[in-house]
């Protein structure tokens, strides 16, 4: 081995060795990176309503009910739920205004088929609401076979299959005479529906009913729908994040109707003695709803 050989080894030792160290050299050790501070739950909303109406009927003009507030659904056909009557247009046998009072009456006369005649207005066109606070003072019909509403149905029907229930009902009130003073609120949504006898509703007796006029309320919040009778709380229903279960996010329109029979009202048969059956209502009121 030459001189220059063992230099050359020597150099290349001494690169190995450096290489070794720096391979080995151990790493910095890594701190923790600390845990985000928890986020707090949302602050409650207190939803209130404003005392002034936003949308009112006094029915103060007699005649024909305001026709800049109110609109008609008409006709038979069972209306899905094998009822009786036929449901006029601007007939005032079944709908007018008198002496400051909506008279919505159901009479016994073949029409197009169906053995009886009433009314079913709407504010379908007219008004709509996204919540509020909606009362409406009324006195309702009395007999078997009779089956008064106050409700709502949404303007847009755009959730699930395009039609009811996957886009809402909301049932301020139903009666059915068979069982006098039973007062019925009630949703409907695609989980929670008659038809799958899951709805979500409660009931309380208010025995005069058919002879004195009481104020039927729903108050509606993005957090619940909560409904009264004369200020007394009888249903509470909470929101969510589904359409599903909650399609109750948008507009909806009021209607006010007596059927007669049906699924429900008739199941108990029809007194045919009892006819005609009205629904006075004294007035409706709409109040927006308020943040604080």
């Amino acid at each position: 081995m030459t001189l220059r050989n063992t230099s050359l080894l020597k150099t290349s030792f001494s690169l190995l060795m450096l290489l070794s160290l720096l391979c080995c050299k151990p790493k910095e050790a890594t701190q923790p990176k600390p845990n985000p501070a928890p986020v707090p739950p949302p602050t409650p909303i207190n939803y209130t309503f404003e005392t002034t109406p936003v949308w009112q009927d006094d029915f103060e003009v007699a005649g024909l009910p305001d026709s800049t507030k109110w609109d008609y659904d008409t006709g038979g056909h069972g209306w899905g739920n094998q009822e009786l009557q036929y449901y006029t247009r601007k007939d005032p046998e079944n709908a007018r205004v008198d002496s400051g009072r909506l008279i919505i009456e159901a009479h016994r006369k073949t029409l197009s088929g169906s053995s009886y005649t009433s009314a079913r207005l709407v504010t379908r066109g007219k008004a709509d609401w996204k919540y509020g606070k909606f009362e409406i003072r009324a006195k309702l019909p009395s007999g078997r076979g009779t089956w008064p509403a106050i409700w709502m149905l949404p303007t847009e029907w755009n959730y699930g299959n395009g039609s009811w229930p996957d886009n809402g009902e909301i049932d301020i009130m139903e009666h059915v005479g068979y069982d006098p003073g039973q007062i019925h609120a009630t949703i409907h949504c695609n989980y929670y529906n008659h038809s799958k006898n899951t709805q979500k509703g409660g009931r309380i007796l208010i025995s005069d009913a058919s002879e004195a006029f009481h104020v039927y309320t729903i108050e509606w919040t993005p957090n619940e729908i909560k409904a009264f009778v004369d200020q007394t709380q009888y249903f509470q229903f909470p929101s969510s994040y589904s359409w599903q279960t909650w399609p109750f996010d948008k507009k909806f329109h009021l209607l006010l109707n007596i059927a007669v029979g049906g699924s429900w009202g008739g199941a108990q048969g029809v007194d045919e003695s009892i006819w005609p059956q009205r629904m006075e209502v004294d007035y409706v009121r709409v109040y927006k709803l308020k943040e604080e």
